[in-house]
Order: C-alpha cells, then structure tokens, then sequence
C-alpha cells in the first residue's frame, strides 16, 4: 500500500512541497491518512454499521478508478456490470452472507460474457473479446469480492474488533516496513516489479505487523495471543504482495496511480491494495480461530 514506483519510460513526478524518499508529498500523505484514520476509528467505535456503506462506496468509486484506467489503455471492460454487479456484491452479504456475495460475482460474471457479447450489436462480432472479459473479472473478483469480506466482517460478533485489527495490522506493516526500508534498505525485494521494496523492509513489516496482530487480538478482539502470533506473518505477507500486485498492474498500464482523489496517496484504489487481499485473510482466519 506505500508503493509509489513509476512505470519505466513515465517522467519523474514533481509533487509540491516536502517530499518522501519514495517521492510523495508527505505533508499532504500524513495529513490525508491522519484524517482518514480518525474517521474510520471514530465510525468503528460508535456506528459500526456505518461501514458497510463506507466500504461499499470506496469499493464504487475505487471500481470506477480502475475501469477508467483499464479503458484507457484499450482494456475495454464492461463499464454497466461493473458498477452495478459491483454493488451487488457488496450489498447481498448484508442479509446473506458471503455465500451470497459468491453467487452475485457468478451472476455478474454470466452478465458481463453477454454484455461484451452484444455490445457492438448482432452485425458486428466483439473485439478483444477475452482480454476485455478476462480483465472485466480481474477487477470483479479483486474489488468488490474482497471488499464483501471486508465490509461483511463487522456484522459478524465482536466484528469492529475485527475490522480494528485488519486496519492495525496493515498499517504496522506499512509503518514498519517504511522505516526499516527507508534506514536500512539495500536488498531490492523485487526490482523488476517494485525497485523501492527491499527485504530488509519486509523484515521491519514483519516486526511490526507480528507485534500489532498480537497485541491488538489480545487488548481489542479480547482473544488468545497464539491467534495473533499465527494471523500477523499471515497478513503481512498478505499485504505485501497485494501492494505488489497492484504495483504490476500500474507498471502494465503504464501509470503511477490509479487516481488522483487523495493528496499525497494516488486514487482511492492505491489505499486499498493491501487491505483487499487482507480482508479475506482476516476474515477467513479470524473466522476459523475465534
């Protein structure tokens, strides 16, 4: 979720003001996260129902981010069922869980073959059929699917705390791997995809993430310490890679973000490339353990 790489042959950005090692604008970058920070703790403490709807909407417009993109760069998903279907995916695991949520994707799916099926008109046979289907899917199945497991969670018992420490975790390995790849930092992790990631940055994630995950599932979920100790390498890896996929995808569009709405961080999709993944992770492991 702290990748900033720039695709090869893009100019080098020119943000405003104090910028980080990793060429963001880090006034704006704190000041935006701080805000957001609040909010969401302020949300998870007292409406915790509220985030159903915060999340479906960063999932709404977050979607509409990446489609823009994908069409941009003559990717042509299928705009309609992807906001819609999107949605739905969302909105079915308030009463029915994500069971429902996994029918509404297939649903979505068989919709979104017919629509680029017919979309050109019956004289007229579809281009890029399976590239335009294949990325319409990628973008189903890495948004609005991993989101119902995010946002479904804080239906569930003691489900702020759940939520709590998704958010604590992802972002312990974000500060930890910051600070230990900024001071430490020699070792490229993956230079072909993300050049700034380094190992001894994810050393740090892993510090941070592991000791976060422990002491917010025994002090916030009110559970065993062995959960976190199995939850926080789990999720750290987790994040880690979602931040370098989504870096892979930038770096196949040709791009350094995916939008422009948040000041020093990109578009709505560039905070949620680690929280995405890590969603089901937390989901899924909490709901096994607890």
């Amino acid at each position: 979720m702290t990748d900033t790489d720039r695709p090869q042959g893009t100019p080098d950005p020119k943000p405003k003001g104090s910028t980080s090692r990793a060429g963001r604008n880090l006034p704006a970058a704190i000041g935006v996260g701080g805000t957001l920070g609040v909010g969401l703790i302020l949300i998870l403490s007292f409406v915790p129902e509220v985030w159903f709807p915060v999340v479906a909407v960063a999932i709404g417009v977050a979607s509409w981010e990446v489609t823009k993109r994908f069409r941009e760069s003559g990717i042509k998903v299928a705009l309609v069922p992807i906001l819609l279907g999107g949605q739905a995916i969302m909105w079915v695991s308030w009463p029915w869980g994500v069971t429902a949520s996994i029918v509404a994707l297939a649903a979505t799916v068989l919709v979104s073959m017919i629509w680029k099926l017919l979309a050109q008109g019956l004289q007229s046979a579809p281009e890029n059929y399976l590239q335009d289907l294949a990325g319409t899917t990628l973008v189903l199945c890495w948004l609005p699917l991993m989101g119902a497991f995010g946002a479904s969670m804080v239906l569930e018992d003691n489900g702020a705390a759940r939520v709590f420490t998704l958010m604590i975790v992802v972002v312990c390995s974000d500060v930890g791997g910051y600070v230990f790849g900024v001071t430490f930092g020699k070792h490229p992790m993956a230079p072909a995809i993300s050049p700034k990631k380094s190992w001894e940055g994810m050393v740090g994630s892993l510090i941070f993430g592991v000791v976060g995950s422990i002491l917010t599932v025994m002090f916030v979920v009110d559970a065993q310490w062995w959960i976190g100790l199995i939850l926080g390498p789990v999720l750290v890896v987790c994040a880690t890679l979602g931040d370098l996929v989504e870096s892979q995808v930038k770096r196949d569009l040709k791009i350094k973000d995916m939008g422009t709405l948040l000041p020093g961080h990109g578009g709505i999709m560039d905070r949620l490339d680690s929280l995405l993944p890590s969603a089901f992770v937390v989901w899924a492991i909490l709901g096994a353990l607890l």
